[in-house]
Order: C-alpha cells, then structure tokens, then sequence
C-alpha cells in the first residue's frame, strides 16, 4: 500500500478558497473540454497555468483573490495583444488569428472596460484637482494618473489613461 497520503486536489476546502473568476475559468475549462472546444480549452489552461504560476510566485504560495486574478488576466491579454501585433507585422496572419482568438476568449474574463466618455470626465476632475494644488505640465502627469487610477480602479487600462491624461494636459 502506498504510505503517501492521498489528498483529492479539488476538495471543497480547495475550492472554497478559490477566487470567483479563478471558479468561472475552472468551470468553464471543464464545460469547454465537454463541448471538445480545442482552442478554448487550450487557452483556459493557459491562463489557469498563469493564474496558478502567480499564486506561487514570491516567498509564500498565496490565495489570488479577483483583484490579483484580473491583474493576471490583463497580463496575458498583454502578450496575445502584443503576440498578434509581431505576427501581423511580420506577415504571418493564421498566428495572428489565432492570438486574436486566444484574446476573445480572456477578454470575457475581464471587467467591462470604463467608457472613453467616462474615463475622460474622471480625468478631466483630476487634472482640475493636481492643477488647483500648483502643479503643470508634466509634473503633474504622475500625480493626475494616480488619482485616476484610485478612481477607477481595473475599469481602466493604464495605457488609456496616461493617453487621455497626456491629451487633456495638452502633453
């Protein structure tokens, strides 16, 4: 008899201290290798590999909640975006395709994005608050996108608010 004790990975204890979205890509993993969704089942196992690779990450093995999970998330969608640029640069449109395809499927994991109209009134405020304190131009950009970013949170990519932030104070 084996002497190791036999743990079942996906107790409830286990599953319990999963985060929401960490449960959704799990379970959708599951229905997707049901339905023989190739494509789908190989990019959900890929970022529940990037999911689990950050949870052990660092000096301690730590439980993702949402917020570390989105963070994850974002990451990837980075290099599928980033990925599909470089093929597409370099004429090889099927991988392009197929980082684009990766991109969709975590795309529905990720909180809706904060609409231009919406993020441009939160900017427009903070610009007029750091302004108001006696700080222009640049000085003021790293203060204006660190208001913002309290703000709004993950409804926001970075790279859109430092764009409106530099349209805005005229950078």
């Amino acid at each position: 008899m084996c002497e190791w004790p036999v743990v079942a990975v996906c107790d409830d204890a286990f599953m319990a201290d999963m985060s929401s979205i960490e449960q959704r890509l799990n379970d959708d993993l599951t229905a997707s290798m049901r339905a023989g969704d190739k494509a789908r089942t190989s990019t959900l196992r890929m970022v529940l590999s990037a999911v689990r690779a950050a949870s052990v990450a660092g000096d301690a093995a730590v439980v993702l909640d949402d917020a570390a999970v989105v963070q994850v998330l974002r990451s990837e969608l980075k290099r599928r975006v980033e990925a599909a640029e470089v093929y597409e640069g370099a004429g090889r449109t099927e991988q392009a395709a197929g980082e684009r395809a990766e991109a969709a499927v975590i795309e529905e994991y990720l909180p809706a994005a904060m609409s231009d109209d919406a993020l441009q009134a939160v900017v427009e405020s903070a610009v007029a608050a750091v302004t108001a304190g006696g700080v222009e131009g640049k000085a003021a950009m790293g203060k204006v996108i660190a208001a913002v970013r309290d703000e709004v949170g993950d409804a926001a990519d970075g790279g859109r608010i430092a764009t409106v932030v530099r349209s805005v104070l005229g950078i």
